[in-house]
């Protein structure tokens, strides 16, 4: 039985396979030759997309060109883009988001071989194509799956609002100037759209459905400074009950001066956003459990309208506007019901009455036909999920995806178990994580690929432009592990849920499982697409093999023309990892 996690071309005339995976608002096409090796003449695929209920394909468009095809760059204008049908992808695989990605209903990729003979004319091969809803409800009136964009270090960001001036134009300098900041940027509605994506619109929409049908609110806030959150969260007014995190911690300059962070202080973001809450007739607790209130929950409890937020989302401008975060809605009484104990043990308790409390045990989601479970901290001793988390991903058979923040700064079981699974020749490895200023790749020959925030986007080669830093602070947000996304048993685990002991033993947090194979693909197609857009910026900055000259115009690659000369997708065969990658995909 089909579960929706993926379709495939169906056409037996084409020489090459196509499986296109579902994301959230984007899709991972996965190509492979169906027959031993593709011929010298191939340069690669063509991508075309057709919006639900129109005619026209659209091609997907390429950065890059043939040598002597790009087009000069005019000054102060982005470099051209050359659609796929004349300038193919070289590459088996890409996550593709569409132009206007937040489209409901059917759309339609068609993808081609392409194929350049000796005088440098290319031609068509036969196609394959696919039918697919890549924005709409997850599992509609149950679960609904959602992400930010969470990618300003791009291409696209500088194309559409401008590099690192754009982006100060768009965000605050500081969390302590959220609450008051005004964008001068004169995109900035089209800006935040792009930027918060899905996320954004669906919790901006939660909350304006919940005042126009006089719900009552519960939210639980590790961050708040997002002006467009505190104004709604006021006009729920008296309906709403918030606790929001009162922790301090401390920092150090590279001057060696320690700064302390005290969200309880009255000058605090959360602070003033609690004021503006009280004067609006809110009800709100200060709160950090043993050492920080770190969830991010929102309860909609109306009489028709029942809604569950939870995830890695923090209400703040760079939760939803820089990071890459993701959000889990869920729907119906029960899990409202469920959520309101948990935010009561919360209310009234401490880490340690919260930890002996019902609602930090692992618990069914309360889904009909979605085998999930939750469980919040803090946790006893008796109640850790570290080690069952751990276990789960050793148990993995087949492949291995995570996304999380801070791994490069916590120990324990589920660290070991990362270590432990790029040991391992049988596993397919793919990893973000974050490091101090900076972001960690790892590959699946276990090689980590350090990238500096300073560096982010810097230095790129032609045709690409030096890109947004996105600021200081962490970029990569995401806590999830996905395991085995292509079998039947595939899980992600997810949530604001660091996978540390702090996270475990004394933070509030939300932590899911979710055992259902759509959802696990969708998790994997947003950690591939994190890893590459991270892995360009590294490949591209790496110094050639000695005696190579180094490029510095980034081109597509022609036929082989002399004996002995590799074609471009040689590599897809020969090096053990790109053929594994092209493998397991397609």
């Amino acid at each position: 039985m089909p579960d929706g996690s993926f379709v495939k071309g169906t056409n037996s005339n084409a020489p090459f396979s196509l499986k296109v995976h579902r994301g959230e608002g984007m899709v991972l096409l996965a190509m492979d030759w169906k027959t031993g090796k593709p011929p010298k003449d191939f340069v690669g695929f063509s991508i075309e997309y057709r919006y639900p209920q129109k005619s026209v394909f659209w091609p997907v468009r390429n950065r890059i060109h043939f040598p002597g095809k790009a087009k000069p760059t005019p000054l102060g204008k982005p470099p051209e883009q050359y659609p796929s049908t004349e300038a193919p992808f070289q590459i088996f695989r890409w996550v593709h988001f569409p132009k206007v990605a937040d489209t409901p209903g059917v759309f339609t990729y068609r993808v081609t071989p392409r194929f350049m003979n000796s005088e440098g004319i290319l031609a068509a091969g036969v196609p394959q194509q696919v039918d697919l809803e890549i924005y709409s409800e997850t599992d509609p009136g149950k679960i609904n799956i959602a992400f930010t964009r969470g990618y300003v270090s791009s291409q696209s960001f500088v194309d559409r609002f401008g590099g690192e001036e754009g982006f100060g134009k768009l965000i605050p300098p500081t969390a302590d100037a959220g609450n008051d900041f005004v964008p001068t940027h004169d995109k900035a509605d089209e800006a935040y759209q792009w930027m918060g994506f899905e996320a954004r619109e669906r919790i901006l929409d939660l909350l304006d459905k919940a005042i126009a049908k006089q719900a009552d609110v519960m939210v639980v806030a590790y961050e708040l400074n997002l002006p467009e959150l505190i104004g709604r969260f006021a006009k729920i007014g008296s309906r709403l009950r918030i606790i929001i995190d009162d922790s301090v911690s401390t920092s150090k300059k590279k001057d060696g001066t320690v700064v302390i962070k005290d969200k309880g202080a009255p000058h605090s973001p959360e602070s003033r956003a609690e004021a503006v809450l009280k004067a609006a007739g809110a009800k709100t607790c200060r709160q950090h459990m043993g050492v920080l209130q770190h969830n991010k929950m929102i309860i909609v409890d109306g009489p028709n309208f029942k809604r569950v937020v939870l995830g890695s989302t923090n209400f703040s401008w760079r939760g939803f506007f820089v990071q890459s975060n993701n959000a889990v809605i869920v729907y119906g009484s029960a899990v409202v019901a469920q959520q309101r104990e948990a935010f009561e043990a919360y209310w009234e308790g401490s880490a340690e009455s919260f930890g002996a409390s019902q609602s930090s045990r692992w618990l069914p989601l309360q889904v009909d036909g979605l085998d999930a479970e939750i469980s919040m901290s803090p946790h006893k001793a008796a109640n850790s999920t570290q080690a069952a988390i751990a276990a789960d991903m050793d148990s993995a058979s087949s492949s291995l995806f995570y996304s999380l923040a801070f791994l490069n700064i916590t120990s324990g079981p589920v660290t070991d178990a990362v270590v432990n699974a790029v040991k391992r020749p049988d596993l397919f490895v793919y990893g973000v994580s974050d490091k101090r200023k900076g972001i960690v790749l790892l590959q699946p020959d276990g090689n980590p690929e350090p990238v500096s925030a300073a560096s982010l986007g810097k230095g790129m080669p032609e045709p690409f432009r030096s890109e947004a830093s996105g600021g200081s602070g962490v970029k990569m947000h995401h806590k999830f592990v996905v395991i085995d996304f292509d079998k039947p048993s595939a899980r992600v685990y997810t949530g604001s849920y660091n996978f540390s002991k702090p996270a475990d033993r004394s933070n509030g947090e939300n932590l899911l499982v979710i055992r259902n194979r759509r959802i696990a693909t969708a998790y994997m197609v947003e950690a591939l697409r994190i890893f590459d857009a991270y892995q360009f910026r590294v490949s591209s900055k790496k110094k050639p093999a000695p005696g190579v000259p180094a490029k510095k115009i980034k081109e597509l690659g022609i036929p082989p023309v002399l004996p002995g000369e590799k074609p471009w997708w040689d590599k897809f065969w020969s090096v053990p990892i790109k053929a594994k990658d092209r493998k397991i995909f397609a």
